[in-house]
């Protein structure tokens, strides 16, 4: 196939993929995270000495999935795991700005998010850990967030 055709195509996958990706987050942390994983999710719920939690292991497993996708995706000659790995690489990016860095602060910037959009993500994502409970909850999203949880002001 002509890269002409090939591009749009694996951007178009890309950006697929990291929209689906919130649905998987969603899914996960609704029925794993606060399911049988809770062992694992349970001190993200609450203050932990040092840098790293157990929780973080759900991030280090997709960051192993998206290396692979793209490592066999460019060894398979650029198929189409090459453009699913880096979705969900970008998926990992934002939901590391977004929520270990804007939320949990766990690298120290002075930006403090402005938009609308950033805010609604940030207040459900507050009102997650005020409410939400082993096995129950709200606020599943990660990137995502209903217009319900607008911040006024």
């Amino acid at each position: 196939m002509e890269l002409s055709i090939i591009i749009p195509i694996y951007i178009l996958i890309i950006f697929v993929t990291f929209f689906f990706m919130e649905f998987v987050a969603w899914f996960l942390h609704k029925y794993v995270m606060h399911g049988f994983g809770w062992y694992l999710h349970e001190d993200h719920h609450r203050y932990t000495e040092g840098r790293l939690e157990k929780n973080d292991i759900f991030g280090l497993f997709f960051a192993v999935l998206s290396f692979l996708l793209i490592l066999t995706g460019t060894l398979g000659g650029f198929d189409i795991r090459f453009p699913i790995g880096i979705g969900v690489t970008m998926y990992g990016i934002g939901y590391f700005l977004v929520h270990d860095t804007f939320f949990h602060k766990r690298l120290r910037l002075k930006y403090r998010p402005k938009s609308r959009y950033l805010k609604r993500v940030l207040n459900a994502h507050r009102i997650h850990h005020q409410k939400s409970k082993p096995h129950g909850g709200v606020c599943f999203g990660f990137l995502y967030a209903s217009k319900k949880y607008d911040v006024k002001g």
